[in-house]
């Protein structure tokens, strides 16, 4: 959803499609925003969740291991544990999700309503406008949200490779945490927060603005804001436009932030036996496998984060447009 200032009455005037999906969160039902909202985000965690664990599994993956792609690890999976084997860890993420995105959405909305004013003196054409604006709301919001999602991360990641690779099994998501707490106290449940920072606030800005600023890009190739554009787009052409904008963003954001991204997982899965620093898992992972070895799991993860965004952003689209009040 692209958000504008707090005048989007100024878009609506012309019929052209940006103005259609900005919506103004003072207007937004909250209370359909957030019970909605919580439906729907676990229905898609629960489709694309199966991509978290083999991108985990691929980059915790030593030279040693026998399974060196996607489909090798799917068929471990399934073979030793069936479909659940695919679900690892999914209760941990579940129940941390619904606060994780109240928050991640509350900061996301109300960032780039403030986005939009900060930048509005500058002038800036509309794409240039977008990503800014979008980029700040994606970093903000991931900024707050991290206090939640660290330490599900932490739990749930150990929980997708027990047993994998020489890692410790567990009996579940508590005893992962007392086990946790036991050999490194609270702040083991947020082993990785800086990288987790790097990682996730940079991915969301890119993600944001990638997705706003695309979007943008595609509605001028077809015409649209300039001075003979079209009649106003179908909803099949807004939905086909927006799905687009959020596999170009799922792309570039996953392409730009996986080395962080497989640094921070193998800190957050090492045991304590094995503790070491970021620098120690970089020579790590160039001595066993090259550069290379910092995009491992780069596969799931672009198809895990292309086909997130244009599930949730669609969903997203809808959720603020049906909350409106």
């Amino acid at each position: 959803m692209e958000a504008s200032t707090a005048t989007t009455t100024t878009t609506s005037a012309r019929a052209q499609p940006f103005g259609q999906t900005e919506i103004n969160w003072d207007k937004l039902d909250k209370t359909k925003f957030y019970v909605v909202g919580a439906g729907i985000f676990t229905g898609v965690t629960v489709a694309l969740y199966p991509m978290s664990v083999i991108k985990t599994r691929l980059q915790v993956a030593t030279k040693d291991t026998v399974e060196k792609n996607a489909f090798s690890v799917i068929r471990g999976l399934l073979k030793s544990d069936g479909i659940p084997g695919l679900y690892r860890g999914f209760g941990t993420v579940i129940t941390g999700a619904i606060p994780a995105r109240i928050i991640f959405l509350t900061a996301l909305e109300t960032t780039k309503v403030a986005a939009f004013k900060m930048i509005e003196p500058l002038n800036l054409s509309e794409a240039p406008q977008a990503a800014v604006a979008n980029g700040i709301a994606g970093m903000t919001s991931s900024l707050f949200s991290q206090s939640v999602f660290v330490p599900i991360d932490v739990v749930s990641q150990k929980l997708m490779v027990q047993g994998y690779s020489g890692h410790e099994r567990y009996k579940g998501g508590i005893d992962v945490v007392r086990k946790i707490v036991r050999s490194d106290g609270i702040r083991g449940l947020y082993r990785g927060f800086g990288l987790s920072v790097m990682t996730y606030s940079p991915s969301s800005a890119v993600w944001w603005a990638s997705y706003g600023s695309s979007q943008r890009i595609i509605w001028r190739f077809l015409g649209y804001g300039t001075d003979a554009e079209p009649a106003a787009p179908s909803d099949s052409k807004i939905v086909a436009v927006q799905a687009s904008g959020g596999i170009i963003a799922g792309a570039t954001a996953s392409c730009i932030t996986t080395p962080l991204d497989t640094i921070k997982t193998r800190l957050q899965v090492m045991g304590h036996e094995r503790k070491s620093t970021a620098r120690q898992v970089v020579k790590t992972l160039v001595k066993d496998d090259g550069w290379t070895g910092l995009y491992k799991g780069l596969g799931p993860r672009f198809v895990s984060m292309s086909a997130w965004g244009t599930s949730m952003i669609l969903a997203y689209e809808y959720l603020s447009m049906y909350s409106c009040s």
